[in-house]
């Protein structure tokens, strides 16, 4: 070959790898932006989709072969061009469920992402090593997209300083409440009863959606706290360690409500007293504590309250042995499900009694709690629990066409969350012909993910007639725990549902519990 052909075929190598990096970073930027720019979001979510998925391995196999060739033949880096240009299979360019959305923070993160990657391919190519440089920062494109985030994340945390100065002081110059909510599930539904049975008493404005970082709170003060708001009802979620303790240095509780600890996250937290301790930050400062005690880790916390706190000590069971097996002191507020519904007894007085709402108990009763210490009538928390509202997809009833009911969960993730949704699947589909579980499983569990998963599927056995299992992420694990119940295996919720409208009729049930972004394999 002559040495203008050589050089015209190290330039096309060059142009495909290129623009199969620019392919790949369309997928694993919206990777990164779904995963809220945590910092090596992109790298862990490759390793899931290249190695747990044959197809995409195979061709993991290809690229980097190709990439070792190109040491020596330039011209086999396109394989790994086309192999990075097409894959990994199943994760599309645009995304169905979790579009790429082109906001500030990610043109800036693209920015030094394709910062990097020229600079390197240039730097490749002076030194005449162009065709490899380019194709290793083609499927290295998770791994520098972490690395751009990681640069920019000081950059972004001072930029978010300014909104978090904003917000700081028009929280002091309304002067609300604040009620601060946190837990590993059930802070959302919380939050949407608290800002109910507060509605008729004060002017109440809640944290939006799952508004529950360092921005999402920022953006709800700036956006949504008006003049004569009286109460801020704030949820604070976590990924670590003094997140919490940040958000309450400008968010100051008067109320801090802790709903549960359980193993969400568990893979960032690495343990479950870690959580706990993470949780907590909540309550420092705060002049009254909400703790649902039915957890024994929530009732040591309440012990550990000094004399100076309005401690509100809630349960969501009935009367029976404390959570250390003994007496255990009484809840100030007790909500028991039953046959009729709810009833709510505060002091151990009844409040009131058969109320049809779908609502976890301990959620309510931690609700109830902060209604009746920010001096709420009791009369006018009864009359208002009648009407508590539904977190949409958190247990949501409805009947789709056809006359199929559906529970719409797909909001939920945690173990508690799906045993309480497989009680509900059997009790309304008692006397149904299917009873269908359609799920994804739970994720973000850690080393505890494959065998919660496990559990899930073996006590869908004992309600429902069929489990479909949704994508890959969990399929072993629900596949080996519904032993002895019909499994369909569908690669995405659409093809679920279309076995659903297939398969189902009138007066069946059809539970669909948690939904998993389409990011995920």
């Amino acid at each position: 070959m002559t040495s203008a052909g050589e050089h015209a075929l190290r330039g096309a190598v060059i142009a495909a790898a290129t623009v199969a990096a620019a392919l790949a970073g369309l997928r694993w930027l919206r990777v990164a932006q779904r995963e809220h720019y945590l910092p090596d979001a992109a790298s862990r979510f490759a390793v899931r989709w290249w190695i747990g998925v044959p197809a995409n391995l195979a061709g993991l196999v290809v690229a980097v072969a190709g990439l070792l060739l190109a040491t020596r033949v330039p011209a086999a880096a396109l394989a790994t061009a086309v192999v990075v240009a097409l894959g990994p299979l199943g994760l599309g360019l645009r995304g169905r469920s979790a579009p790429l959305a082109w906001t500030r923070r990610l043109r800036t993160l693209a920015g030094v992402w394709a910062v990097v990657v020229v600079a390197g391919v240039a730097g490749g190519t002076v030194a005449g090593a162009g065709p490899l440089a380019a194709a290793a920062a083609a499927l290295a494109t998770p791994a520098l997209v972490d690395l751009a985030g990681l640069v920019l994340s000081p950059v972004e945390r001072r930029l978010g300083r300014s909104y978090v100065v904003r917000a700081r002081e028009r929280l002091r110059r309304v002067g609300p409440t604040v009620v601060a909510i946190t837990g590993s599930y059930g802070k959302t539904s919380t939050k949407g009863y608290v800002a109910h049975l507060l509605g008729g008493s004060f002017s109440v404005v809640a944290s939006p959606a799952s508004f529950n970082n360092r921005a999402g709170l920022a953006r709800a003060v700036n956006e949504h706290l008006a003049e004569g708001t009286e109460v801020f009802v704030a949820e604070m979620g976590t990924y670590g360690p003094g997140e919490i303790a940040e958000l309450c240095s400008w968010v100051r509780p008067d109320v801090s409500v802790i709903t549960a600890i359980g193993p969400v996250h568990l893979e960032r937290f690495g343990s479950e007293e870690r959580i706990v301790r993470a949780k907590a930050e909540i309550l420092a400062g705060a002049s009254s504590v909400v703790l649902v005690v039915d957890d024994p880790r929530l009732a040591a916390l309440a012990e550990a309250c000094g004399p100076e706190v309005a401690l509100w000590r809630v349960s969501g069971t009935a009367p029976g042995p404390g959570p250390e097996g003994g007496a255990g002191p009484d809840p100030d507020v007790r909500v028991v499900e039953e046959a009729g519904g709810l009833t709510v007894s505060v002091g151990g007085d009844e409040l009131a009694r058969a109320v049809e709402v779908d609502a976890r108990p301990g959620n309510v009763a931690a609700a109830v709690a902060v209604a009746l210490q920010l001096g709420v009538e009791r009369a006018e928390v009864a009359r208002r629990l009648a009407t508590l509202p539904t977190a949409p997809h958190r247990l949501q009833p409805g009947t789709a066409q056809g006359g199929v009911v559906v529970l719409d969960d797909t909001y939920n993730a945690n173990p508690a969350g799906g045993r309480a949704a497989l009680a509900a699947l059997g009790r309304l589909g008692s006397e149904a012909r299917h009873r269908v579980l359609v799920t994804p499983g739970m994720v973000e569990l850690g080393r505890r993910q494959a065998e919660e998963n496990t559990r899930l599927a073996r006590e869908a056995g004992a309600v429902a007639t069929e489990v479909v299992v949704v994508g890959r992420t969990n399929r072993r694990a629900l596949v080996r725990g519904a032993d002895g119940v019909p499994v369909v295996l569908v690669r995405t919720r659409d093809q679920a549902r279309a076995w659903v409208r297939a398969h189902t009729g009138p007066g069946d049930v059809v539970l669909y519990e948690n939904d998993l972004p389409d990011h995920y394999p």
